[in-house]
């Protein structure tokens, strides 16, 4: 009697005494590994450079007194340290006028920018998501808007105020200001992408109106577009300087970059003060408030970056 047959075996062949390298792949770049760029990196160095040099300077130079700053680097701090002095003498110099100054332009940012950016929502909003006629035309009228440097506008809208009699009047620089094409463009870009129309019909066959379904649906949405917006302009508002100076002559009414140049013009003149220590100081307290809002509204602009996606 024979004996049965084997069956095959299904274990696995075992292992050569010697086996075969693997070859090391390319490592792949990732998001968490980015690819390194030595270009990249030089030119970011200059960027940071070129931005933060001077305001390491004013920052230096603003410790100094009006003799430590002939006698001394600018980019070294002198014997003295006059910081704190400089500060009170900038606030209490010619009776506190640098005070009336700083309010002056935080009342032009918030009627001006605050105004711009408030008609660029409304008319971003309304142009991205309603149909009316006209609407190509003042789509083309507002690209040639943008295109139109401000310089180029300030005398024909001096001539116009001066005809109504808002000249060194502090309307003759807010009402210019709450006109912003730029911000309308932006507006409007964004409302496009960043609103769904289909969330806006939900709302309107829930029984929500125009106004509601704007407050509470849209304005959430458009969030990073209108700070976007707000610190477009109100950077404009703050640094804004050819429009008060042809509209303004009295200097209660001048906004910090025209004082600021006022004092600075006053070593050019016969008899007057040299007080540059206060013009650099003034500086320094004119670009505090201005990074002082990057920082406060950054939160609010990366935090609504998401919040026009839509689960489908």
């Amino acid at each position: 009697m024979s004996s049965p047959a084997s069956t095959p075996s299904s274990a696995t062949p075992a292992p050569s005494a010697k086996s075969a390298p693997r070859l090391r792949g390319k490592r792949a770049n990732s998001p968490a590994r980015p690819r390194r760029s030595v270009l990249m990196t030089v030119l970011a160095s200059l960027v940071v450079l070129y931005t933060v040099v001077p305001l390491i300077w004013l920052v230096i130079n603003a410790t100094k007194t009006q003799a430590g700053l002939g006698a001394s680097s600018g980019l070294w701090f002198a014997d003295d340290f006059a910081l704190w002095d400089n500060i009170r003498d900038t606030f209490t110099y010619d009776d506190g006028v640098f005070g009336r100054w700083l309010l002056n332009t935080l009342l032009y940012v918030v009627l001006g920018a605050g105004g711009a950016t408030l008609l660029a929502v409304l008319g971003g909003y309304a142009l991205a998501k309603f149909d009316f006629p006209g609407k190509r035309g003042i789509f083309a009228l507002v690209i040639g808007a943008v295109a139109v440097p401000g310089t180029a506008l300030a005398v024909p809208t001096f001539l116009m105020f001066s005809k109504m009699g808002l000249t060194d009047t502090p309307w003759a620089v807010i009402i210019p200001s709450l006109v912003s094409p730029f911000g309308l463009y932006l507006m409007w870009v964004f409302a496009s992408e960043a609103i769904p129309t289909e969330l806006l019909e939900a709302a309107r066959i829930d029984g929500a109106g125009e106004a509601r379904t704007f407050f509470t649906v849209v304005l959430p949405l458009l969030a990073p577009g209108i700070v976007t917006v707000l610190l477009f302009t109100t950077v404009a508002t703050w640094n804004n300087y050819f429009l008060p100076l042809i509209m303004l002559k009295d200097p209660d009414w001048y906004p910090l970059t025209l004082g600021l140049s006022a004092w600075n013009s006053q070593a050019e003149t016969i008899g007057g003060d040299v007080i540059f220590n206060l013009v650099i100081t003034g500086s320094l307290l004119t670009i505090l408030p201005l990074i002082v809002a990057f920082l406060l509204l950054q939160r609010y602009w990366q935090s609504g970056l998401a919040a026009g996606s839509v689960k489908e």
